[in-house]
């Protein structure tokens, strides 16, 4: 029987790969090298299967340049680099890896809101260029977390995690907008209360962006909607870039029409507009909620698990699109 073959995008760790070569015949990347368009159509010819990160973008110009191509597994909850109406009329199964990675992207959303609202990034800095030479009442006095109301944008599994942590941990009272109201029972725990966008806005002391990006979701958080935050309020994304015009944010910062920001993503990442490179009060990362170790590898192996179920005749563990596949 001829074995089918794989290429993995990106640089993954070494047993994930030795774990898809008992499989398949396997294309790597050790070089984690980020291809060009015309370098992936390239480098998909003859493979029946990929193994993609946030990098990659499988539109219908690759598909159709690799019509032998049967499904694409992404290491990535986020799936906006897949065009997945474009897989699914082509018979393209595509996954992602949800539900790993909740509660370390939960963590990392307090750590960066933190980090904002208690100002510990522009802080260090001070200290570090050696400008701390006195203690004074005022010196980078922020804002409270704890008794605080929390905003999250957008209520799956993740903001769910946020919410748990903001109400059992530190006592907030939290607010919610999603295009989806929670059951009852799923927001009593959470003493959760969802409002309208605009209330959201105006209410939240700390709002937490988590809804997926979409075209509806391009640039939800925009200078109209920044301009209904509270003067004192933070604001952190760490959904995706293009969910928040980052020009309009960095205005309403460097005006002081909104607190500070603590941002994970951006919009054309990894590139950061350059007016928010040149702001203290934003803590910026890159793209890392998810980077601890044994998260890291949870999603690696559940993208080699759906690769290896989909084209060894299995019923991948996390599709996307399975409902809407054309047939092959």
């Amino acid at each position: 029987m001829t074995r089918k073959s794989v290429l993995v995008a990106r640089a993954v760790f070494p047993d994930i790969v030795a774990r898809l070569r008992e499989h398949f015949d396997v294309d790597d990347n050790p070089a984690d090298v980020i291809y060009t368009k015309a370098q992936l159509i390239e480098r998909l010819r003859g493979k029946q299967g990929a193994f993609t990160t946030g990098s990659e973008r499988i539109d219908a110009e690759v598909l159709d340049a690799n019509p032998q191509l049967e499904a694409v597994c992404n290491m990535a909850v986020g799936y906006n680099n897949l065009d997945i109406e474009a897989c699914s009329a082509r018979g393209v199964l595509a996954t992602n890896t949800p539900e790993v990675l909740t509660e370390t992207t939960a963590d990392f959303s307090f750590a960066l809101m933190m980090a904002a609202a208690r100002r510990i990034a522009e802080s260090e800095h001070f200290l570090r260029r050696g400008e701390w030479t006195r203690w004074s009442y005022d010196m980078f006095t922020g804002s409270d977390v704890h008794g605080a109301t929390l905003g999250i944008l957008g209520m799956g599994r993740i903001g769910q995690a946020i919410a748990r942590r903001g109400a059992l941990g530190f006592g907030m009272k939290v607010i919610y907008h999603n295009r989806s109201r929670l059951a009852p029972e799923q927001e009593a725990p959470l003493g959760a209360r969802w409002v309208d966008k605009p209330t959201l806005l105006r209410e939240a002391d700390h709002l937490v962006l988590v809804l997926p990006y979409s075209a509806e979701s391009h640039h939800a958080i925009g200078a109209a909607e920044l301009a209904l935050m509270k003067s004192s309020a933070t604001l952190t994304n760490i959904a995706r870039g293009g969910i928040v015009d980052d020009a309009a944010l960095a205005a309403a910062l460097a005006e002081h029409r909104i607190a500070a920001a603590g941002l994970d993503v951006f919009e054309g990442e990894p590139s950061v507009h350059p007016a928010l490179l040149a702001l203290s009060n934003v803590v910026l990362t890159p793209h890392i909620a998810s980077a601890t170790v044994a998260t890291r590898h949870a999603m690696a192996s559940l993208a080699a698990d759906n690769l290896i179920a989909a084209l060894t005749g299995g019923v991948a563990p996390t599709p996307i699109n399975a409902a809407r596949l054309r047939p092959r």
